[in-house]
């Protein structure tokens, strides 16, 4: 078994300010850097865990991944892995794959090999009067409204936080739960799920911001928000902790998740986990990636995105064009502007980022309206009603198209 697994995560942030433009230093891709995580091990088992397996290894228990009838762990050397592997009952043990997002330096070129120093955003702007940002818009999820907001929908965002005070967010924020702990040994405190940093107060703008007078307004503004943080303030953190979030949004009646993160290797405890979440009745949004090439005949969709049971959302521009940035696949179900987009940021702020992480909140918002809307079939209702775009039919670009909330909602 290697030692390492690879694995990358999707986050896209451009600086406020910059507008989209084609440059890819304007996105942050996919990172491709990999750690053995200092000992971090997920074991699965087929048949009742056995946490004395561990034990009897000189490993260390650090918590329950029930979702995935597993354990995290610490172990000593790579023979205390190939024991427990070989145990009787034990399904899999896999490295508790470090994630990271990170964003370019200024003038980074080429990209995305030069991504390894991370920019922290900028200043949030001040307080605007409200506006439509052009990808609410452009969805016609203001066209919806009639028939719905979204009220009561429980919407889980997996990411970095929610920042706790925004008042854009505040009046739909129920609550939350830290997965992050910087002590390996010791457990998350569980109430820490305030924004550090930003990426995740932004999807959830996106989703769910107030209609109010200020700011901007979601696509589903009046959705329960629920911070799931995964992700610490660099934007990094460990498939385990994601695995956590699946398992919180499942123990705690979530309708809606939005992964917009990412990887570019397949961790089978993670691929579980989301077939978990998905039979226990969880709609799974996440965003395709952006890895892309600009040729639909070569596939950079990421995981979770990848599988089936997870819906994979592309991104498009104010010109209906796919930036080339946004990864394109067979897997690639539907499309939401990810280019340019304003929402709220953390300190009560506001600024634009790029990316199909910007996307995903978009297709997110409105499964939230056709949920509160009474639709049964959500997916299968917004790969039919999608706007078809580029070539007629399915491509591996936009998918069955882009999403249309007024016709989903049954307008």
């Amino acid at each position: 078994m290697k030692k390492a697994l690879f694995v990358a995560v999707i986050i896209a942030i451009a600086l406020v300010g910059c507008g989209y433009d084609n440059e890819p230093d304007n996105v942050i891709a996919s990172s491709k850097y990999a750690s053995t995580s200092d000992g971090r091990y997920i074991v699965t088992f087929d048949g009742p865990v056995n946490e004395a397996a561990v034990g009897n290894n000189r490993g260390h228990v650090l918590k329950k991944l029930s979702l995935v009838n597993g354990l995290l762990v610490l172990l000593p050397d790579h023979a205390a892995v190939k024991r427990i592997q070989a145990m009787k009952g034990v399904k899999g043990v896999e490295v508790d794959a470090v994630v990271y997002a990170t964003a370019p330096p200024g003038a980074c070129s080429p990209w995305p090999e030069c991504k390894d120093e991370p920019v922290p955003d900028p200043e949030p702007e001040p307080t605007p009067p409200q506006t439509m940002d052009w990808g609410v818009d452009r969805i016609d999820a203001d066209l919806a409204w009639s028939v719905s907001k979204g009220t009561g929908v429980k919407v889980a965002v997996i990411d970095t936080g929610i920042d706790k005070d925004h008042p854009d967010l505040a009046g739909n924020l129920k609550g939350g739960v830290n997965f992050v702990s910087k002590n390996p040994r010791k457990p998350a405190d569980p109430n820490t799920w305030d924004d550090d940093n930003g990426h995740g107060t932004h999807v959830a703008g996106i989703i769910a911001a107030i209609d109010n007078t200020e700011g901007v307004v979601g696509v589903a503004p009046e959705a329960n928000l629920y911070a799931v943080k995964v992700l610490d303030k660099t934007g990094s953190g460990y498939v385990s902790d994601i695995i956590s979030g699946l398992q919180w949004a499942v123990n705690n009646g979530m309708d809606v998740v939005n992964m917009s993160l990412g990887a570019q290797v397949d961790v089978q405890a993670f691929h579980d986990a989301v077939d978990a979440a998905d039979a226990a009745g969880v709609l799974l949004f996440a965003a395709a990636g952006n890895d892309g090439d600009g040729d639909p005949l070569t596939n950079e969709v990421d995981y979770p995105a990848k599988y089936d049971s997870v819906v994979a959302v592309g991104a498009t521009a104010s010109d209906d064009s796919t930036p080339y940035w946004s990864s394109e696949g067979a897997e690639v179900e539907v499309s939401a502007p990810g280019a340019n987009v304003l929402s709220t940021t953390n300190d009560g702020g506001y600024g634009v980022k790029n990316g199909t992480s910007m996307a995903t909140p978009h297709v997110v918002g409105v499964a939230a309206l056709m949920v509160s809307a009474g639709v049964t079939d959500v997916r299968g209702t917004l790969t039919a009603t999608a706007e078809d775009l580029g070539p007629v039919g399915f491509d591996n670009s936009y998918g069955y198209g882009l999403v249309d909330a007024q016709v989903a909602v049954g307008l």
